[in-house]
C-alpha cells in the first residue's frame, strides 16, 4: 500500500469518495498481518501520516474508545474512522472488509487441515508450528504485562487471576467481572494507580492539516440522536435474534449451531484486553465443555490465526469450521458445508456487537473525551487478563511438550523449538509470521529424520 503523500501537506487534503475509501479498506483487509499492534500502526501511517485523512488527535480519541470496548479494537477502529468519513456505509464496509478477507481465507485454511491434517507432510508442518504458538503466547505475556503492570497493585490482580483460573479453575466471565469491579473502585479511591496511558504506541507526530483535523465540526450524521440510538440498538438485535430464532426452532437448543451461536455472542462481549484474553473462555467452552475439537487443534487453529490477515480473534472461524466439520452436522456427504455454515455463524456472533458498539456510541465519542471511570475498570481487565494469558501459555506448554500427559514422553524436540522460537520473539524481535514459517520448516525436518 504506497500510496504517495499529497504534494502539499500545509492545506488539508481533498474529499475522499466512497469508492476510494472502499479500496482502501479492501487492501487494509489483505495485508493487515502483526496483530492489533501492527494494524494500528499501519493504520496510524496510512490514515494519519501518508493520506492525512485523520488527525493525531481524532485518530487517538477514536482509539482510546475502542481500548474500552469488548471486541477487536483494530476492526472497531477501522470501522469508526470508516463511518466517521462515509456514515453508516463507510463504517459497515471498513469494518467488514476487515474481517471478510481472513474470513475466507480461514474456511479454505480449515479444510485443507480438517481434510489433509493428517498427511505426514502436514502433520510434519505442524509438528514444528505447535511450540512455536507456545513461544508466542509467552511473548503476549511479556508485551501485555510490560504494558500493564505499572504498580504492585495491578501486579496483585494479575497473580489473582492466575491463580483463580489455574488453580480455582474460575470461569473468565466471572474473572472479568470481578476485575472490573475492582477497578471501578480503584479508580474512585485511588485514581493514580488505576490510570494507564491508552493506544498501542501510536507516534506522535503532527503530519499537516487532515480532512477529519482537530478543530474540524463532527458531522451531521455524528451528532447524538436518540431516535438514531433507538435504530441502531434495534437492529443490532434483530440482525442477532432472528438467526438465533431461526436455528433455535428449527434445530433445537441443543444443537451445536445453536449453541455456537450463543456461546460466541457471550465471547465477543467478553474479549476486554484483545484476542489473547477471550482464547482461555473459547478454550474452556469449545474444547472442556462442549468437545467441539481437541487441545491441539486449538493450538493449530491458533497458529493459522496468527499466519493470516485480520484480528487474531478470527480463530473462531477455524474452531467452527473444526467443530462442525467433525460433528458432520449436515451428515458425511456435506462436510464442507457443514464446517463453512459453523465458520460463518460463529464469526457473525462474534463481530456483529463490534458493529452496534461503533455505530450506536460513535456520536457519544465524539462530543466527550476520555473519563477515568470508564478506563479504570479497562485498566485492572487488562491486569488480570495477563495472568489469564500465563495460565494459557501453560496449558499450551504442557500439551505440546508432553502430547501424552505427564507419564508419556518429553517432546525434546518440541522443546528446543519452543525455546528457539521464544529467543526469536523476544530477543532478536523477528515477526511472528517468520517465526512459525521457520518452525514449521525444523518442525518437518525433525519429523522426517526421527520417522514419525
Amino acid at each position: 500500500m504506497q500510496a504517495p503523500a499529497p504534494a502539499d501537506t500545509t492545506i488539508p487534503p481533498v474529499a475522499v469518495s466512497f469508492r476510494a475509501a472502499v479500496l482502501f479498506w479492501l487492501k487494509l483487509g489483505c495485508i493487515s498481518f502483526g496483530g492489533p499492534a501492527g494494524q494500528i500502526a499501519l493504520m496510524h501511517q496510512e490514515l494519519v501520516k501518508r493520506r492525512r485523512w485523520i488527525s493525531e488527535r481524532r485518530f487517538l480519541h477514536a482509539l482510546n474508545y475502542c481500548m474500552v470496548l469488548p471486541g477487536p479494537e483494530a476492526q472497531q477502529l477501522a470501522t469508526y474512522i470508516g463511518w466517521l468519513m462515509h456514515r453508516t456505509a463507510g463504517g459497515l464496509v471498513a469494518g467488514g472488509l476487515f474481517v471478510l478477507p481472513s474470513l475466507a481465507l480461514l474456511v479454505a485454511l480449515s479444510w485443507v487441515y480438517a481434510t489433509f491434517g493428517t498427511l505426514p507432510l502436514v502433520a510434519g508442518l505442524f509438528h514444528g508450528i505447535k511450540p512455536a504458538v507456545t513461544a508466542i503466547v509467552v511473548q503476549a505475556v511479556h508485551r501485555i504485562g510490560t504494558r500493564a503492570l505499572k504498580n504492585t497493585t495491578l501486579w496483585a490482580i494479575a497473580a489473582a487471576a492466575f491463580v483463580a483460573i489455574f488453580a480455582l479453575d474460575v470461569p473468565f466471565p466471572a474473572i472479568v467481572l470481578a476485575a472490573a469491579a475492582i477497578g471501578a473502585v480503584g479508580g474512585r479511591f485511588a485514581p493514580d494507580t488505576f490510570r494507564t496511558g491508552g493506544g498501542h504506541g501510536a507516534a506522535k507526530t503532527v503530519a499537516g492539516p487532515a480532512l477529519i483535523d482537530d478543530d474540524t465540526p463532527a458531522p451531521e450524521h455524528a451528532r447524538l440522536r436518540w431516535p438514531r440510538l433507538a435504530r441502531v440498538l434495534g437492529a443490532g438485535a434483530l440482525l442477532w435474534s432472528v438467526p438465533m430464532a431461526l436455528l433455535t426452532a428449527s434445530l433445537g437448543w441443543e444443537h451445536t449451531l445453536t449453541r455456537m451461536g450463543w456461546f460466541f455472542t457471550k465471547a465477543a462481549l467478553l474479549t476486554f484486553g484483545g484476542a489473547y484474553a477471550v482464547l482461555p473462555y473459547v478454550w474452556q467452552g469449545a474444547v472442556g465443555t462442549f468437545g467441539w475439537l481437541t487441545p491441539t487443534q486449538m493450538i493449530d487453529g491458533l497458529a493459522l490465526g496468527e499466519t493470516t490477515p485480520g484480528p487474531l480473534i478470527m480463530v473462531v472461524t477455524f474452531v467452527g469450521f473444526v467443530g462442525g466439520h467433525a460433528q458432520a452436522l449436515f451428515g458425511p456427504e456435506h462436510l464442507f458445508l457443514a464446517g463453512a455454515a459453523a465458520a460463518v455463524l460463529v464469526t457473525w456472533c462474534t463481530f456483529l456487537p463490534s458493529f452496534v458498539f461503533i455505530l450506536a456510541g460513535g456520536p457519544l465519542v465524539e462530543s466527550t473525551h476520555q473519563n477515568l471511570k470508564f478506563t479504570a475498570p479497562l485498566t485492572a481487565i487488562t491486569a488480570a487478563v495477563v495472568g489469564v494469558i500465563l495460565n494459557l501459555a501453560l496449558f499450551f506448554g504442557y500439551h505440546v511438550l508432553w502430547p501424552s500427559g505427564f507419564g508419556g514422553r518429553f517432546d525434546a524436540v518440541s522443546a528446543l523449538i519452543a525455546v528457539g522460537a521464544a529467543v526469536a520473539l523476544l530477543r532478536y524481535r523477528r515477526s511472528v509470521v517468520q517465526v512459525i514459517a521457520a518452525c514449521a520448516v525444523l518442525g518437518l525436518l525433525a519429523r522426517t529424520a526421527i520417522g514419525g
